[in-house]
């Protein structure tokens, strides 16, 4: 990345990453036809931004019907339609839902399979016609070529949820390299400067995933590492990490659906990762010296979270992304360790908290690739997998998903298919939990009262716990500093009230709720964050007068957060008002340093402005000062120094 702001790309699109990439249109699962295997024979001219296919489609249908609808990209022209004996089809072409309406002149009775070819072309060049506005998810190009499952580059039906088996042959300029998911057989001639690459996978998925280009690569065991040459140097850091994320989730849960996985840089024009089976895709931006292993966990955790087991609806669409940020959450933990882990989760926490104004069981009447979607799929969904660790306790947790990978490899799954796993290996009704935080939004602030009393043994803490959701309920952690050792001890919250009784033989001298973080709970500092949180994602859509509110918010909880006067000075900056961007990294400097980085990007900052006024000296002075901080995040000392020797200009 080449901005901090660019660093939190991820929040903005991904936080995930990612099955909640799903176009606006999921209307697609009351649909009649239900896709099953594709032929595919599809053709790529770089240079043109090309692309022309043929596509058999095998499908069934699940009602009585005299139609069959398809999600197709709107730049793909449809040249022909014929069923499965070789007769011309009439289609209707519904844009605004990038839909493609098939009649079936004998129609289909429940149950029924047949098949249709479709035949199109057009040109894949840029985000016009897009199924996602203004998000690139098919594109051709010399640079490189990328046909990712959502950009509907062939038709699909009820996406995310209808698994599908597929051959795909793809016909590119010789000494292309061409990514596709399973059994690929070695590229043949296919005239003098092209060659043909052919792609099998026959296990139920969602393999309609292809990236081409001119990549170098790097193999470490099962894992192959695909880069343009620029990142040659990073690519065997990053095969070794994959290696050993794919070797620590298969303990967790098992063998991946293959043991094979090729990682792949995408363009920084589109999402910040991708999946697909055995495909692991990241941004270039994400690929430098210090290896991004948790985006990288991430995804490849969709080989078992979206690859392996399904969607079983579209309410259940947060079950993958959450899944696999804990799963990116528990590896941060074993590699990283405990305090790691903990910002991690506080991370999540913010992400949950941002926009919990929806239940996730209700989360499909949200606009799919808005801040909410994203933020409630990925990281309330993941920390839903962590409170659940936490009432279950670890056997119970790991045996649960265990069990549940096994019992749904290759199917669909619900969250009633979750809730029953947990509830029979735990030995713990769960109803409460799940309805709680599934059903209903919001979450606890906890506010202490307590006195204490000497005993015989030692003492006892007598106290009070309230909070102002009445049907909570919720075991809760409490940490009892005394004179010797700490003791933990674990109370039962219920309603709005709980009072609770505990003995400790050193003398107290300190409480604190739930330090290990393993309920979702509003604080002060979380206010700060979410506030924070809420006013970036504003930026990122443009709304600046309505993130200034949201970093304002947070300023008046903690006047002296960093990160709220940094993201301050961003959007003055973006406004042109230098003088009050300039005020704003000064404040940030001055501030509590909360993160570190906001102290080495402020100086760099400021010497922008006065680069763009004019005062070279002064910003020869922050550059500097910000090469004096050691601190090179996201690049930050390679920017100071590029603009030590050339003055920054806007």
């Amino acid at each position: 990345m080449q901005t901090v702001r660019q660093a939190l790309r991820r929040t903005y699109i991904l936080l995930g990453l990612i099955f909640s990439f799903v176009a606006p249109v999921l209307a697609a699962e009351g649909a009649r036809a239900k896709a099953q295997d594709y032929l595919i024979d599809a053709e790529i001219e770089p240079q043109t931004h090309q692309l022309t296919a043929r596509v058999r489609v095998k499908f069934l249908v699940t009602g009585d019907t005299n139609f069959a609808s398809f999600e197709l990209n709107n730049a793909l022209r449809i040249t022909k339609i014929l069923d499965a004996n070789g007769k011309a089809l009439s289609v209707e072409r519904i844009p605004q839902d990038n839909v493609v309406r098939v009649a079936l002149p004998n129609g289909l009775n429940k149950g029924d399979s047949s098949s249709i070819t479709f035949e199109y072309e057009g040109k894949l060049a840029n985000a016009d016609d897009s199924p996602v506005e203004g998000l690139k998810l098919a594109y051709v190009g010399e640079d490189v070529t990328y046909l990712l499952y959502p950009g509907r580059w062939f038709p699909i039906t009820n996406y995310g949820m209808d698994r599908f088996t597929a051959i795909i042959h793809i016909t590119a300029p010789a000494g292309t390299i061409i990514i596709g998911s399973g059994l690929a057989a070695a590229a043949q001639p296919a005239s003098a400067k092209k060659n043909v690459a052919t792609f099998s996978w026959q296990k139920p998925s969602f393999p309609g995933t292809i990236i081409a280009g001119p990549f170098v690569e790097a193999d470490s065991g099962n894992v192959r590492v695909f880069v343009h040459p620029n990142k040659k140097q990073y690519a065997a850091a990053y095969a070794e990490t994959a290696g050993k994320e794919l070797e620590y989730f298969s303990g967790m849960y098992g063998v991946a659906t293959t043991p094979f996985l090729r990682v792949v840089e995408l363009p920084d024009d589109t999402v910040p990762a991708w999946w697909a089976p055995e495909i692991a895709a990241i941004a270039g931006h994400d690929i430098q010296e210090k290896t991004n292993y948790r985006l990288l966990a991430d995804t490849i955790a969709h080989q078992w979270w979206g690859v392996s087991v399904s969607p079983a609806s579209k309410d259940d669409l947060w079950l993958a992304d959450g899944g696999a940020r804990y799963s990116e959450m528990r590896y941060v933990q074993n590699s990283a360790g405990q305090q790691a882990f903990e910002d991690a989760t506080k991370d999540m926490a913010v992400g949950a908290l941002a926009y919990d104004t929806v239940p996730l069981s209700s989360i499909s009447k949200l606009d799919l690739f808005s801040p909410q979607f994203q933020a409630l799929a990925t990281d309330k969904g993941g920390m839903i997998f962590h409170m659940l660790r936490w009432v279950i306790g670890d056997a119970a947790f790991d045996k649960s998903m265990k069990e549940f990978m096994d019992d749904f490899r290759g199917k669909p799954a619900s969250v009633a298919d979750l809730e029953a796993i947990a509830e029979k290996n735990s030995g713990e009704t769960l109803t409460t939990f799940f309805s709680q935080w599934i059903d209903g939004t919001g979450a606890p602030e906890f506010k202490l009262k307590h006195t204490i009393s000497r005993t015989d043994k030692g003492f006892r803490i007598v106290g009070q716990i309230s909070q102002d959701l009445d049907l909570f309920r919720m075991p809760l952690e409490l940490k009892v500093d005394t004179d010797g050792q700490s003791e933990m001890k674990r109370i039962e919250v219920t309603g709005t009230q709980s009072s609770f009784s505990v003995e400790t033989f050193g003398q107290p001298r300190r409480l604190t709720l739930d330090p290990n973080n393993w309920v979702l709970k509003y604080s002060p500092d979380l206010h700060v964050r979410v506030a924070i949180r809420r006013g970036q994602e504003l930026t990122a859509q443009g709304d600046l007068a309505g993130s200034l509110s949201e970093f304002n918010k947070a300023l008046e909880i903690n006047k002296k957060s960093s990160l709220a006067h940094y993201r301050k000075a961003e959007v003055f900056y973006l406004q042109r008002n230098y003088q009050s961007a300039a005020n704003e990294y000064r404040e940030s400097i001055n501030g509590d340093d909360d993160p570190r980085w906001t102290e080495v990007w402020s100086h760099i900052g400021l010497g922008k402005i006065f680069d763009i006024v004019g005062q070279r000296e002064r910003a020869v002075n922050e550059y500097r000062q910000a090469i004096q901080t050691n601190d090179n995040t996201q690049g930050a000392l390679d920017e100071a120094r590029r603009y030590l020797e050339t003055p920054y200009q806007r």
